[in-house]
């Protein structure tokens, strides 16, 4: 490792910050918010409330991503990780035009449906909610991946520091990944609204063999970084889950 990391590393992250944010000051990206429900579901019956969702709800996401409501949308189904069994992701690119996308779509979906909402409703009868603001990622020129490792973490009050450390010391191990094909999207988000969980990391590969073979390219490259560390010691409480993506548009 060269001089200057080592020297950020023993202070503790503080010109790192001051770097990032040049760098951010420089080449801001755009804004993108993301609201996710992540529900706890019945395990008989979680297909087919995943029957009802692409029935009833799918088809007005991707209306609503065709005529610019919504960014973007994807539907996660639990394969590996704790309680969470579905994921719902809305996004758009302020958190006023999230809220106004989530009641217009709420009411498009519920009318004429009462019956299959209260089904799917009595299946995943347990939710929380999150708003969250994507501080850094990158998407590439493949198909969108159809798995997806993210990792939820609770951190102390040092957030921006490992904000930081993933902007300028991470994000180039992902980036080289999404542009060798390796991975099809990374992304860092930050909390807005919600329960306990502070930061997500998550990336997707076209299938779950891709996808962990890609995280052990990562862990091996940041395996003797400090900066890890210092991380490590922010966020120090964290959960992993891989999903398998059900359904997704963007425009």
């Amino acid at each position: 490792m060269n001089n200057l990391l080592k020297e950020a590393a023993a202070l503790q992250g503080c010109m790192l910050l001051i770097a990032a944010g040049a760098v951010q000051a420089a080449d801001e990206p755009a804004e993108s918010f993301v609201y996710g429900t992540y529900s706890v579901c019945d395990l008989a019956g979680q297909e087919r409330a995943d029957e009802i969702y692409m029935q009833v709800d799918k088809p007005a996401y991707d209306a609503a991503v065709a005529d610019g409501t919504l960014s973007s949308y994807s539907y996660y189904a639990h394969h590996t990780g704790g309680k969470w069994r579905r994921g719902n992701f809305l996004v758009a690119p302020s958190i006023d035009a999230l809220l106004d996308a989530q009641d217009k779509l709420s009411e498009q979906i519920n009318a004429g449906n009462e019956d299959l909402n209260a089904e799917a409703d009595q299946i995943c009868n347990e939710h929380e909610d999150y708003i969250w603001r994507s501080v850094a990622g990158k998407t590439g020129n493949a198909e969108p991946g159809k798995a997806v490792f993210s990792v939820y973490f609770v951190c102390d009050s040092r957030e921006s520091q490992a904000d930081a450390i993933v902007t300028q010391v991470f994000a180039p191990v992902y980036d080289k990944l999404v542009e060798d094909e390796k991975l099809t999207s990374w992304g860092y988000l930050e909390h807005i609204v919600g329960g306990h969980v502070r930061r997500i990391a998550t990336m997707s590969a076209t299938d779950m063999k891709s996808l962990m073979a890609a995280r052990s390219e990562i862990n091996q490259a940041l395996s003797d970084n400090p900066l890890g560390d210092t991380f490590t010691e922010i966020c120090s409480a964290h959960e992993d889950y891989m999903w398998e993506v059900k359904a997704s548009s963007n425009r």
